[in-house]
C-alpha cells in the first residue's frame, strides 16, 4: 500500500502542479491533502480549480475553516486576497470538509492536532518566539485515542517524523506552497524550512510496517514570488524564493 500526503499548498497552483507531477512519476494514484488549500497573496482561484477537479480525500485547516466562518471584512489580509478569487462553489467545498479523517482503516488525518487546528503537534514556541521540538510525552498525549499505527498532520509546514512509545508514527509531510511564515500565535515566531522547494511526503506500508519518504519538488517559485510583490507582501516574496522570512 502506498500513497501521498500533501498539505498546506496555500493557494499556490505551480507548486502543486510540480508536486503532482512527481507524485504521479512515482506511480501512485492516491493522495490525501491535509488542509490549508488557498489563503495567500497568490493564486487561491486557480488552485481551487486544479484541487477541486481531483476529489482528494481532505481536512479543514485553520486557514480553510476562516474563510468560511469570518466575514471578509474581518478576515486576514491573506485569507482576504483568496477570498476574493474564490467562487461560491469552492466556498461549498470548504463547508464540506470534515476536521479529521480515517483513510482506509490506517491512517488518521488532521490539519494540526484532534482537537485544535491551530496547534502546534510535533513543536512548540516559546515565550521568547524560539521553536523547538515538543516533549514526547505531549506529542503522546495529544495523539490519545487515536488507535491507529499512522498519524499525519499539517500546519507547521515543516516535514518531520516522530515515532511514539508504542510504534505509532506520526508525519507531518511539510507545505507545497508556502516554504515560511511569521505568526504571532501562540507567541511571535518564525517557521522556517530553509529552502524554496514544495514539500510532500510519500507513505509506503511493508512487512515492518509503514515507511514515510520525504519529497521536495523544484518548480518555478520565483514566478509565484513575483506574484507576491506584485500583491504587496513582501513577506510572502521572500519566503517563496528563498524559504526564509524576510
Amino acid at each position: 500500500m502506498r500513497f501521498a500526503a500533501i498539505a498546506d499548498i496555500h493557494g499556490n497552483h505551480l507548486a502543486l502542479e510540480a508536486v503532482l507531477a512527481d507524485i504521479r512519476a512515482q506511480d501512485i494514484s492516491d493522495i490525501v491533502n491535509l488542509g490549508d488549500c488557498f489563503s495567500s497573496p497568490l493564486e487561491a482561484g486557480k488552485t481551487a480549480q486544479l484541487l477541486l477537479s481531483l476529489a482528494l480525500p481532505t481536512v479543514r485547516g485553520n486557514h480553510d475553516r476562516y474563510l468560511i466562518e469570518q466575514k471578509p471584512e474581518s478576515m486576514h489580509v491573506s485569507d482576504k486576497a483568496a477570498y476574493q478569487q474564490l467562487l461560491p462553489r469552492h466556498l461549498d467545498w470548504l463547508r464540506s470538509l470534515p476536521a479529521e479523517l480515517i483513510y482506509k482503516d490506517e491512517a488518521y488525518l488532521c490539519h494540526a492536532t484532534p482537537k485544535d487546528d491551530n496547534l502546534y503537534w510535533l513543536e512548540s514556541v516559546s515565550p521568547e518566539g524560539h521553536v523547538y521540538p515538543k516533549p514526547l510525552k505531549e506529542i503522546e498525549a495529544l495523539a490519545d485515542g487515536i488507535d491507529l499505527p499512522l498519524i499525519l498532520c499539517g500546519h507547521s509546514h515543516i516535514s518531520r517524523l516522530v515515532q511514539l512509545r508504542d510504534g505509532r508514527l506520526i508525519v507531518n509531510p511539510g507545505s507545497v506552497g508556502c516554504p515560511a511564515y511569521d505568526d504571532d500565535k501562540p507567541y511571535p515566531h518564525k517557521m522556517e524550512t530553509g529552502h524554496p522547494m514544495a514539500s510532500y511526503a510519500i507513505l509506503e506500508k511493508s512487512a515492518s510496517g509503514w515507511r514515510p519518504y520525504f519529497r521536495t519538488v523544484a518548480y518555478n517559485h520565483m514566478v509565484m514570488s513575483r506574484i507576491a510583490k506584485a500583491n504587496g507582501r513582501p513577506d510572502w516574496a521572500a519566503a517563496l524564493a528563498t524559504g526564509w522570512v524576510g
